[in-house]
């Protein structure tokens, strides 16, 4: 490929890297004079026509996300069955090559990595665009420090036409970084691309990959089957939360995991805020990251231990009658209630009293004591740990089913939003706020945003109208024009649309693109050379190239009758439907002869010349010497082309 110019406008230059579906070249765009990376399909992808159609589909999905994260793409063709993608060029390494030198990292420094890679992924849920091979190779670092995430809508396209039987198929993503989900089920959603960027910050703070072996079924299989192990089991020292991070990231139910890029975001930066300010254990942040979405029953509920929120020596001292009789010491001075004499001790004798008195006020005071304690430990528990419960994961689930799940757990379930959605069918919940594993107060509300299925519109009819007009009825359909190509045409005005493409009435999603076909008006078409033909042979010449003709008839003393003297134009170019004028001849002008016999021969001879005749005289065999014409040839009253030769016999 190196030096090969590709649709005439991008020159290969040296690679900069390969893969199973691509290989990626440094390339120059000639007609913008700019570097940009050239990702050049392999031949036998770019041979199916369906797939050829859905990567140029996919390509320009990937080109309208814009996002400082996202590296963009230009240009999308088809260099003679050479599928291709120009895109931002990105001049410096991936996190692979800084995994290679600097992991296992610090916490601080393996989260502002991911950072900017989760901030893209965001952008693509937040579009319905699953990327479904987050890897470090797909992470490119710039020169002056940004970062870029590559390959957005390709392994979407790629998937789409390759999903088989694991007897002859191909399973999308590289394996290290593939979620359960995808390998157990072929099903993927947001939540696979969290799966593959909490194993890439694995990979990050341990410098290994968590599952490995001696073949990629058999690390497939530990992923189905084994947990990622706490990043803390190699590096020692990691705080609980970034554990419990990874944990939540990488969880094997899906459902346990963050609902897409921008929840697990958010995370991210709760932890990033952690480690700035030094904070070595937070169980509360370790206990929201928990990967859990179970909610405890109520005999469970009813048999938890429940932190009172204070310390004993937080509780008035209550004193029995009898410890007051001997001056109020005690052993214990959280003892609450009567408590029995020490052996061996003596009693004090003590006045009489009323016992109306002496059996109200201990205990009145040890009620007192008793209600302050209980609700210091109800106010303990409420404002701490039992005032909140962990919102149940319930995406992808039936409304119906979801509100029983959210009921279940003492939450109010509400419907708020319904939106269209590519991954989740209709009926079924996107998303809820707060998101699952985040945690709500007791009989909270959880609002859902219900799936309205995939958005489509169908392609509205638009040959015949002008090109605006189409362009016009494409946006009225929530639809963006695609390729604009141009072609000459006999029966369809210049400027109004002959074809497009997908055809009117397929459903195709939001913004999708038409490429339309418009008219150039006819083609002009070279004016052939008919002079000296058959007149006939000369019109049908013309006729087949559609276009007119007009004869005009003369004599001519050169021209045979029936021939083309001339036409008009006789080069250059017409449009079809234009007039070539035809002059035709007749034949040279016809003269009578006149009679010249009996006629002296300079007398006959002055004749025929005056009417434009040249003369012949021949003596008779018997010629006697009388110069007087007895015959001529030919005959007199005959019509002859003026310039004829008449012969004359004399006698």
């Amino acid at each position: 490929m190196l030096g090969r110019l590709l649709d005439g406008r991008y020159l290969i230059g040296p690679r900069i890297a390969r893969g199973g579906m691509a290989t990626v070249y440094e390339a120059t765009d000639l007609r913008l004079d700019r570097v940009c990376a050239l990702k050049v399909m392999r031949p036998g992808l770019g041979d199916d026509d369906d797939f050829a159609g859905r990567f140029v589909r996919e390509a320009r999905s990937a080109a309208r996300l814009s996002h400082p994260n996202v590296v963009g793409v230009f240009d999308q063709g088809d260099d003679d069955g050479t599928l291709f993608l120009a895109m931002e060029y990105i001049p410096g390494r991936t996190l692979r090559d800084v995994i290679r030198s600097e992991a296992p990292m610090s916490p601080a420094r393996a989260l502002a990595l991911l950072d900017p890679v989760l901030s893209a992924l965001a952008a693509a849920h937040n579009a319905g665009i699953v990327h479904r091979d987050v890897k470090p190779e797909n992470v490119l670092l710039s020169e002056d420090g940004r970062v870029k995430v590559a390959d957005f809508g390709l392994a979407r396209a790629v998937s789409a036409e390759t999903q088989h039987t694991a007897a002859g198929g191909v399973l999308i993503g590289t394996v290290s970084y593939l979620a359960p989900e995808l390998v157990a089920h072929g099903r993927a959603d947001a939540r696979t691309d969290v799966y593959a960027a909490g194993v890439v910050l694995y990979e990050l703070l341990t410098g290994r990959k968590p599952h490995q072996g001696g073949s990629p079924i058999e690390v497939a299989y530990k992923h189905v089957h084994e947990d990622v192990p706490a990043p803390s089991t190699l590096v020692p020292g990691l705080p609980p939360y970034v554990d419990a991070l990874v944990a939540r990231a990488t969880a094997r139910d899906p459902d346990r995991r963050p609902a897409d890029a921008r929840v697990l975001l958010h995370q991210v930066r709760r932890v990033r805020d952690a480690l700035d300010h030094g904070v070595l254990d937070d169980p509360e942040l370790t206990d929201d990251l928990a990967p859990t979405v179970r909610v405890p029953s109520a005999a469970e509920d009813d048999d938890a231990p429940f932190d009172p929120g204070f310390e004993p020596s937080d509780v008035p001292t209550v004193l029995t009658p009898e410890q007051v009789a001997v001056g109020g010491r005690t052993d214990d001075t959280s003892v609450i209630g009567p408590r029995p004499a020490a052996r061996g001790a003596t009693a004090v004798p003590r006045p009489r009293r009323p016992a109306p008195r002496r059996s109200r006020r201990g205990p009145l005071l040890l009620l007192v004591v008793l209600l302050l304690a209980v609700a210091a430990g109800v106010g303990g528990w409420w404002f701490g740990s039992g005032r909140y419960i962990t919102t149940p994961g319930v995406l992808d689930l039936t409304t119906s089913a979801a509100r029983a799940k959210i009921q279940a757990a003492g939450l109010i379930f509400r419907v708020g939003d319904r939106a269209y959605s590519e991954n989740v069918a209709s009926g079924h919940v996107i998303s809820t706020d707060p998101a699952g594993g985040e945690r709500v107060t007791r009989h909270g509300t959880v609002t859902a945003v219900v799936s309205r299925g995939p958005e489509r519109h169908p392609v509205p009819q638009l040959a015949g109208r002008t090109l605006a007009d189409a362009q016009a009825a494409l946006r009225d359909a929530h639809l963006s024009v695609g390729d604009t190509s141009y072609s000459w045409s006999r029966t369809v005005d210049k400027g109004v649309v002959v074809s497009l493409s997908p055809k009117p009435g397929t459903e195709l999603r939001r913004n999708a693109a038409v490429d339309l076909v418009v008219s150039k008006g006819p083609k002009p078409v070279k004016v052939p050379e008919v002079t000296g033909d058959r007149e006939s042979s000369a019109a049908k010449t013309l006729h087949k190239l559609h276009l007119k003709t007009t004869v005009t008839r003369r004599h001519s003393d050169t021209v045979d009758k029936g021939d083309v003297i001339s036409q008009a134009p006789d080069s250059g170019r017409l449009l079809p439907g234009d007039t070539v004028r035809l002059v035709v001849s007749k034949g040279p002008v016809l003269v009578e002869v006149p009679e010249v016999r009996r006629m002296k021969v300079d007398e006959a001879t002055s004749t025929l010349r005056s009417d434009g005749f040249s003369v012949h005289t021949e003596r008779l065999q018997y010629y006697i010497g009388l110069g007087l014409v007895v015959k001529q040839d030919p005959s007199s009253g005959e019509r002859v082309p003026r310039g004829s030769t008449i012969t004359i016999y004399v006698v």
